[in-house]
């Protein structure tokens, strides 16, 4: 309630925010925007997401609660803190009609993100982020090691209210087997969406990310079809929702997101 109180009494400095202060995210789409937020400013991004998946007679739900923090560091620069929050897994066992539940807390990453340069005639707007990843959360969802990644986002506005981001990247990590060290190996990244803007506070995209291009020994390859779309209900607060289609065994079978974005 306290929160729902907090929202209600900043609306109207929100609602007057200058339009070329207007909230710029990173999600829902996979691909990251090249933009940052801004000398001394402060976003949050948050959300509600439900993965599903069930392959060998076994059924897997996992909840979570995505969350980005991104604070102004100057006009070109942004740190950040993103983690995938509170989650739940519940795994049924279709052959044995067993189910088990793991509680807890996502790792959190942290990071930077330098926005290189802007569009100019056909050049895009770039922008290059790098995270670290720490093991930081529960046993029953934490990473085996501390990973990275780098990745560069590369944004076209079209013809037509269209646009086009790409993303190519480069991660590392370690497998599950090789905790405590001498595990480590790199993954690709890639990912690319076709953004329209239908109006000036709607838009939507459809998009395929591969948040991993790895060997078979390492995890192997994971990647999505994702549609969705966001409205602005005020120059500095967002809603979103997205739906993504798993492309392989790797990925799980369905994911959906719901999210809230606000800029102070």
């Amino acid at each position: 309630m306290k929160k729902i109180a907090l929202l209600l009494l900043t609306w109207p400095l929100l609602a007057q925010a200058d339009e070329k202060d207007q909230i710029v995210t990173d999600r829902p789409d996979f691909v990251e925007s090249s933009n940052v937020v801004g000398a001394g400013r402060f976003q949050i991004e948050t959300s509600f997401a439900l993965d599903r998946n069930k392959a060998n007679g076994v059924k897997e739900r996992t909840y979570s609660t995505p969350t980005l923090l991104r604070f102004g560091i100057s006009d070109n620069l942004e740190a950040r803190i993103e983690t995938d929050g509170r989650m739940r897994l519940v795994t049924d066992d279709l052959n044995t009609g067993s189910r088990s539940t793991d509680n807890g807390y996502a790792d959190l990453s942290v990071g930077l993100k330098w926005h290189v340069a802007d569009a100019q005639g056909a050049s895009p707007s770039l922008g290059l982020l790098a995270h670290v990843d720490l093991d930081s959360g529960s046993r029953a969802f934490r990473a085996p090691g501390k990973g990275g990644s780098l990745r560069l986002a590369a944004e076209w506005e079209l013809p037509d209210d269209f646009s086009l981001g790409v993303m190519p990247g480069i991660a590392w990590k370690h497998d599950d087997s090789d905790v405590g060290g001498g595990g480590r190996h790199a993954s690709g990244i890639f990912g690319i969406v076709l953004g329209k803007e239908w109006s000036e506070r709607f838009r939507s995209f459809i998009e395929y990310s591969a948040p991993q291009i790895a060997k078979g020994r390492h995890g192997g390859n994971v990647a999505t079809f994702d549609i969705g779309a966001a409205y602005l209900l005020a120059d500095t607060v967002q809603v979103d929702t997205a739906l993504s289609r798993g492309l392989n065994k790797n990925t799980p079978d369905w994911s959906w997101t719901v999210g809230l974005s606000i800029k102070f």
